[in-house]
């Protein structure tokens, strides 16, 4: 089996998309469309790579990624934020709270293959 991503997406038909191209592309790939559900496994057992929605319900992505950069299991995990609020000032946060990549919705899915290879590659 190949690596393990997680998508944190509370839009059931953008999560079920990134499920289909990463499966697609040799992912494990688990889903939830809450952070404070994975919130504990993604400390002790976190995957390869994580896709973050920015707007979530009860724990926003910029919450959740400044917690997985608090953490010693999760400071370098690399984390692909994917959004529909594509304002300078989101990006200007998500990477000062240490995101790997930020990309917009809509997205291509080649656009997000080639972000995943590229974060993964070792």
């Amino acid at each position: 089996m190949g690596k393990r991503v997680l998508v944190i997406e509370d839009e059931p038909n953008i999560s079920e998309a990134l499920r289909f191209i990463l499966r697609r592309d040799g992912w494990h790939v688990d889903v939830s469309a809450d952070g404070l559900d994975v919130m504990g496994n993604l400390h002790s057992d976190p995957p390869d790579l994580l896709i973050l929605d920015l707007m979530l319900p009860g724990l926003s992505g910029f919450d959740l990624l400044r917690s997985l950069r608090e953490g010693q299991q999760t400071r370098a995990l690399p984390v692909l934020m994917l959004t529909a609020k594509g304002h300078a000032a989101d990006r200007v946060e998500a990477e000062r709270l240490g995101v790997t990549r930020f990309m917009t919705k809509p997205f291509a899915n080649a656009e997000v293959i080639a972000a995943v290879r590229e974060m993964t590659a070792s």
